[in-house]
């Protein structure tokens, strides 16, 4: 069954649990009852007025014809160069390719992150066809996973998860028994099965690979976790000699933990992703080896998103305007800062304040217009706030770049 063959209940009910509402919320600024609400999405009670069915779509902000179940007017295609991505991924026999030099493949995924982290996807959709053929090629199990690890991370922005989680799947492969590398492999796989709605299986595969809850915060008693991470050959950990494991180590257990906090949120189970995030913000002392940005400051991003999920609206802003002061977020990647504006977006429209809504938009196009301008989540914040009259300033500039129309 297609989604335009759905009951209007039936869509009235995904498109509230795509905007983060519980019944009662979506209820509550209809005027009506939670029960007139639940007997709408079993179908228990027809929905025969087109009043009604405008007042749930303004309030879901989506136009009253895709309640209705008519066509939309921009139907969704390929980005440009995922088939090429795709092609990559697929490709098995790599005997007629050169094998690359060790430095020179590390410069290349040294220079593929770099243009991921300052949000130039374009370029990177151009890069990562010839990268993965050079990784797969290669004998160096911690490069490949990294590569892969980009992929994966493109393909969540670029709006397929399903290709992503193929990816970050390649990655979990190719890590093997080298637990540091696995760890970094199920963020990707977390990352981009929350990407596709299914955070259960996010839960899953994080809590496999979570660092021991007893032992968190202490470097000196967590110590099986790490030596596990100290005893692999060199160019699997990417560090040095002499560093008892210790690099990258903590910022990827502590990724895991905030990635595990954000899918146990999406799956209600809050009280869990609170403990988990309350786990993350112990670690302390690591070097940022596997590129996963994790620090204090992330932290307190994730604990924005976690109460937002909770229906804490008002606190989940609140904590928001006291982190973009501060001076740890000016450093953050731009990638990361872009990213997480389109989350406070969302979280300023689930309030009903556009303004603050399209100041985050704006914001984030000022910090990486790849993540307004290329990803369609930005396409779809941007068109709930442009519907608007009249449209917050900025929106509309925005609603042209990304080709909206009125």
């Amino acid at each position: 069954m297609t989604s335009d063959d759905l009951p209007i209940g039936r869509r009235v009910a995904s498109w509230r649990v795509r905007r983060q509402m519980t019944q009662q919320m979506l209820a509550d600024r209809l005027r009506r009852s939670k029960s007139w609400v639940d007997k709408i999405e079993r179908g228990a009670r027809t929905l025969d007025r087109y009043s009604v069915i405008q007042e749930l779509a303004h309030v879901l902000r989506v136009d009253p014809d895709v309640l209705l179940g008519q066509p939309r007017s921009t139907p969704a295609r390929t980005p440009d160069g995922v088939d090429d991505i795709r092609a990559a991924l697929a490709r098995y026999d790599l005997r007629q390719i050169p094998t690359q030099a060790p430095d020179e493949l590390r410069r290349q995924v040294g220079h593929a992150w770099l243009t991921y982290q300052h949000a130039h996807y374009g370029q990177l959709v151009c890069l990562l066809p010839g990268l993965l053929d050079a990784a797969q090629g290669a004998q160096s199990a911690e490069l490949l996973v990294q590569a892969y690890r980009i992929t994966s991370s493109l393909l969540v922005k670029l709006g397929e998860p399903d290709l992503a989680w193929l990816a970050a799947d390649r990655a979990m492969t190719t890590a093997g028994d080298n637990r540091v590398l696995a760890a970094a492999a199920a963020i990707s796989i977390t990352q981009a099965l929350r990407a596709a709605n299914r955070n259960p299986l996010a839960l899953e595969a994080a809590n496999r690979l979570l660092p021991p809850p007893s032992r968190l915060g202490d470097h000196e008693v967590d110590r099986p976790w790490g030596d596990q991470i100290a005893r692999q050959p060199h160019d699997h950990r990417g560090g040095r000699e002499g560093e008892g494991g210790s690099a990258g180590e903590w910022a990827v257990g502590g990724t895991l933990l905030v990635q595990a906090a954000l899918a146990a949120a999406g799956c209600g189970e809050h009280r869990r992703a609170t403990e988990l995030i309350d786990r993350a913000a112990d670690l302390r002392g690591y070097d940022d080896t596997h590129c996963t940005s994790f620090g204090a400051v992330v932290v307190e991003m994730a604990r924005v998103l976690l109460a937002a999920q909770r229906g804490d609206t008002d606190g989940a802003l609140t904590r928001h305007v006291g982190i973009v002061r501060r001076e740890a977020w000016r450093r953050l990647p731009a990638e990361y800062r872009g990213a997480y504006l389109l989350d406070v977006a969302r979280i300023y429209l689930h309030a009903g304040d556009l303004r603050g809504a399209a100041r985050a938009l704006v914001d984030a196009d000022s910090v990486a217009p790849a993540e307004v301008r290329g990803r369609p989540l930005a396409r779809t914040l941007i068109a709930d706030c442009a519907c608007a009259q009249p449209a917050p300033a900025g929106v509309a500039r925005l609603a042209t770049l990304v080709g909206l129309t009125r």
